[in-house]
């Protein structure tokens, strides 16, 4: 019995060593995969100090070490001890920096859980939460997993979501920082923002790459050492970009002399050259922007030139929706696999919906107002105590349903291949995103592009409900939003809503958009007083000049339009528009008059 035990040790001891060797015979082709896949983290040289004691020190116990962690952050997170939680995420990316689902949770922790723990009245402060969660995900999390699609989708959304959504009360907070902070990289002294090609872009595509090439062209030299001469903030070579670019929008930050040397070179080449230099560097090593794919996604989904549909104006990079778009597709470009997996999915649908955004609400306008506390009167914009600010404003972009169109179409078919219900889901948003675009196109007076896409509408999507001429089914889906908002004090609301947009454009000298506005609001307007009107009059809606009056103070006491803008407009309407404030003014004393008689 004794033997039997012995060979039987003896067998397992050799079957065992065998295995080694057969093991240890792929050892080598498998630290080649690692590194091709490049999953190696243990090389000194490619990370920090921590990361590199924290792998030596807890050794083959780091995963056991991680999951221990793993498990009292997701406590601490669903205790609401977001800070705590905030700290074991940030051991646990030291331990395991390859673990895409621990920057994934610490980003949005960061930008969704601790940022709404500090009072919407401290707007800065949430901003920086906000921020720091993007930039985590941006600048340390898709740097370190490259090939993680999860990351790209995760970072996407934070743009077009907690950014670009409504859903955080300082969301116009976010989307007016974004905008300031990008806005100086976007246009050039010769080339304003908004310019109707894409030669800017091409030129940052062109642009030098690194400090280095520029530092050493004899072109550049003598600018830099002027520059370095005249202002000690210059003498580093990490900071000079910077610090160049703060120089150009703030000079007071800085020497005199600093800025004598930029009027010195102005209108120069080589202050041309740089300029463009120093925005592509800060795009490419601040944002993480390429503008060679900035440059791609112009052309692929910028807005429509109505004069030539071919040609694409770029896209607003101010914009967090751009932003989504643009982690999207590179997540799609670098990690995607062409076969069906849910973040390359989601990853396709931030993409529709966002241009479905840029579409909806896409235009920009950042305005200066003037606060002044405790006082609500829109009349006197030079009150003591008046703090001048900037609002952002966001307006429909149908330039933009051409590029959502095209993009959306080519996803539905991709999915044909990989996943039915992925596919349908996006069939019926496509259909109803159709819909509203018909609507749209026609309500502002573009009825050839309207019958166009109600011409798709019927062809992609055949139902008995689009068997009908244009004018009808726009006629039964205005009858719809109505129905759906139930009564005449919604539909009230709605035509004064559009009068308000028109009164909006005029505001900002917009004239063309503010005909078709106030147009838009008379279709509504006779649409449903020939529905419900003569057949039911108590549900007629009031005189159209009565509620063009009514909106126009709708607008001029409505807060969230910047005093000075409300006060240019009724400034403008009586110079300009003297028959208008005329009848504003008969209308007034209407009111006034049937006030006081049924006060009587």
């Amino acid at each position: 019995m004794r033997f039997r035990d012995i060979i039987i040790c003896l067998t397992a001891l050799l079957l065992a060593g065998g295995l080694f060797i057969i093991a240890g015979s792929h050892l080598n082709s498998i630290n080649a995969k690692r590194r091709e896949l490049n999953l190696v983290i243990d090389k000194p040289e490619n990370i920090p100090p921590s990361l590199a004691f924290a792998t030596i020190a807890t050794g083959a116990f780091r995963g056991l070490v991680v999951d221990c962690l793993w498990m009292r952050a997701e406590r601490l997170k669903e205790q609401g001890q977001f800070f705590d939680a905030k700290q074991l995420a940030e051991w646990i990316t030291l331990l395991q920096p390859r673990f895409a689902a621990v920057w994934d949770f610490q980003g949005w922790n960061m930008a969704y859980n601790i940022s709404v723990t500090i009072p919407a009245s401290e707007p800065a402060e949430r901003w920086r939460w906000v921020k720091n969660g993007y930039e985590l995900l941006r600048d340390k999390g898709i740097i370190i997993n490259p090939k993680s699609i999860f990351l790209y989708r995760r970072l996407a959304f934070i743009f077009q979501h907690k950014i670009g959504g409504i859903t955080d009360d300082a969301h116009r907070y976010y989307k007016l920082q974004l905008a300031l902070e990008m806005e100086p990289l976007l246009k050039s002294e010769d080339m304003a923002l908004g310019s109707a090609d894409s030669r800017y872009y091409e030129e940052l595509a062109k642009a030098a790459t690194e400090w280095e090439e520029v530092g050493r062209d004899p072109n550049f030299i003598p600018f830099i050492k002027e520059l370095q001469e005249a202002d000690k903030a210059f003498a580093g070579s990490d900071e000079f970009v910077g610090n160049y670019l703060s120089l150009r929008q703030n000079p007071s930050r800085f020497d005199s002399k600093a800025f004598k040397i930029i009027d010195k070179y102005r209108g120069t080449s080589v202050l041309k050259r740089f300029d463009m230099f120093a925005k592509s560097y800060q795009l490419r090593k601040v944002w993480k922007l390429e503008p060679d794919l900035m440059l791609e996604l112009n052309r692929s989904f910028g807005p429509v030139d109505w004069d030539d549909p071919n040609n694409h104006f770029p896209l607003d990079w101010r914009h967090p929706d751009t932003h989504a778009i643009y982690w999207a597709c590179k997540g799609l470009k670098i990690a995607g696999k062409e076969k069906f997996t849910a973040p390359e999915a989601n990853a396709d649908r931030i993409i529709n919906h966002s241009l479905q955004n840029l579409f909806r609400r896409g235009r920009i306008y950042i305005y200066n107002e003037t606060v002044r506390p405790q006082s609500d009167s829109f009349s006197d914009a030079n009150s003591q105590g008046s703090v001048r600010v900037q609002a952002i404003y966001l307006r429909p972009d149908l330039r933009m349903f051409k590029p959502y169109d095209k993009s959306t179409l080519a996803r539905i078919e991709k999915y044909k291949k990989l996943k039915e219900d992925t596919n349908v889901s996006m069939g019926i948003g496509h259909r109803n995103m159709l819909k509203n675009a018909v609507l749209s196109f026609y309500q502002a007076g573009h009825t050839k592009q309207a019958q166009q896409i109600y011409n798709e509408l019927r062809k992609l999507y055949p139902r008995a409900e689009f068997d009908v001429p244009l004018a009808v089914f726009v006629r039964r889906r205005f009858r719809e939003e109505l129905t759906e908002l139930r009564g005449i004090n919604n539909a009230t609301e709605i035509v004064q809503m559009i009068l308000q947009e028109a009164y909006f454009r005029y505001a900002m000298r917009d004239d063309d958009e503010a005909t078709i506005s106030e147009n838009l609001a008379k279709q509504a307007y006779d649409n449903y007083q020939a529905e419900f009107g003569e057949e039911r009059n108590r549900l007629s809606l009031p005189d159209f000049s009565r509620l063009k009056y009514l909106a126009l103070l709708d607008f001029l006491f409505d807060e969230q339009y910047p005093v000075v803008m409300r006060n240019n407009l009724f400034n403008r309407i009586q110079i300009e528009s003297p028959e208008l404030f005329e009848e504003l003014i008969k209308q007034r004393d209407k009111i006034i008059r049937e006030r006081q008689q049924s006060e009587q």
